[in-house]
This record gives C-alpha cells, sequence and structure tokens, in this order.
C-alpha cells in the first residue's frame, strides 16, 4: 500500500499504472474509485477514468489530520478482478 499526503485544500492527481509487468495481454476494461471513510467534508474523488494500462483519479478535499483508503478496483478483458489501495493522509502544507 502506497501512501500519499495532501493537503486539504488541494487538488490531486493520481495514477495506477497496472500495465507495469502486470497485464500481460489484458487490458483494463473498467475502473472504480472507493473512499473509505465515507464522511461529510472528506476526502473526494472529483473524476476517474482509465486508459487500458492505468487508472487515474482527481481527488480534493478531506479533514486535516485524517487518513482515508482511497482503492481502485479494475476489472480486465479477461474478466479477472482486482485491487489496489492508497493511503492518503490529509496535512496542512
Amino acid at each position: 500500500m502506497s501512501l500519499l499526503v495532501k493537503d486539504p485544500d488541494s487538488r490531486t492527481d493520481y495514477r495506477v499504472d497496472w500495465g507495469a509487468a502486470y497485464l500481460g495481454a489484458n487490458l483494463v476494461s473498467a475502473s472504480q474509485w472507493q473512499v473509505i471513510p465515507a464522511e461529510p467534508d472528506g476526502l473526494t474523488v472529483l473524476a476517474s477514468g482509465h486508459d487500458g494500462l492505468s487508472a487515474l483519479v482527481t481527488i480534493a478535499g478531506g479533514r486535516s489530520g485524517a487518513s482515508y483508503a482511497l482503492t481502485n478496483r479494475v476489472t480486465l478483458t479477461n474478466g479477472e478482478i482486482d485491487e489496489r489501495s492508497i493511503t492518503v493522509r490529509v496535512e496542512h502544507r
């Protein structure tokens, strides 16, 4: 699990590279992002997508001092499903 530190007032783009020595002939066919815990004034997913090899997300907000699990769940062209999570720590910088 990776760690990302962001300011509560920043808008941050993040990418998970699924193609790096993992997919082989497969591609990402679907990608979903989830923030845990989901809470008022918490970390928010503003936009997301994928390009077949990487999953992309834009996040914003979050309470200073809080940590969130940002999880990417992908479906591959062969039907396999996998997840990767990132810990996002929110701190004033």
